[in-house]
């Protein structure tokens, strides 16, 4: 059996809904292709595990109301190999010490992290991304850069690949990253696939 994948994807109350559901939908449905594309050398149950983690296991409310409930808290997921931050209205969990503290601890040891959206602006409060390339929504780019000086944020791209950091532009560019996460974790084909599944007009870059 594979070793797992182990994806967290953090959620917040504000988090933007298609920020975190669109890469969930791209990881796990990568998970069922990769299993039709090997089935005999394939787990997919075991070789993808993604989970949505919060503060704590109290359900959260996504910015349009939208209540989501976390497969683990913080003190529950201590590491993944994919850290995966959603955007939204993210002063509070920017601002909170203990969202903080995990983002960097967990990014610390992790393959890759990346942001979606405003998702750019909790990695820069948690120090994960200081003078790094990065992109973050259109609307919040000048923000972004007059919070964090030192970023070098970039504008018409729809992900900034960093190799250790990947960051995303907003909302549905969250997807166009999370595919391309997978080609990187498993090779273009299992991308592919993925896309195809979801019937989505991917286009690598």
């Amino acid at each position: 059996m594979s070793t797992p994948i182990r994806i967290a994807i953090l959620a917040f109350d504000g988090v933007e809904a298609l920020d975190l559901a669109g890469p969930f939908e791209v990881f796990t449905t990568a998970a069922r292709m990769a299993r039709r594309i090997a089935p005999d050398a394939l787990d997919g149950a075991a070789t993808w595990q993604v989970d949505c983690v919060a503060r704590t296991l109290a359900p959260v409310q996504a910015r349009a109301g939208l209540r989501l409930l976390p497969s683990l808290d913080f003190a529950q997921c201590a590491s993944a190999d994919l850290l995966i931050v959603p955007g939204g209205v993210v002063d509070e969990a920017a601002a909170c010490a203990a969202t903080r503290a995990w983002v960097a601890q967990v990014a610390a040891g992790s393959a890759i992290t990346a942001s979606v959206c405003t998702g750019a602006f909790i990695l820069a409060a948690s120090g994960v991304i200081t003078s790094h390339r990065v992109t973050t929504h259109w609307e919040d780019t000048d923000d972004l850069r007059r919070q964090f000086p030192a970023l070098q944020v970039e504008t018409g791209v729809r992900w900034v690949d960093e190799g250790r950091t990947v960051t995303s532009a907003g909302i549905s560019a969250g997807i166009d990253m999370s595919l391309h996460l997978v080609g990187r974790l498993a090779g273009a084909a299992l991308s592919e696939r993925t896309a195809r599944q979801m019937d989505y007009p991917w286009q690598p870059e």
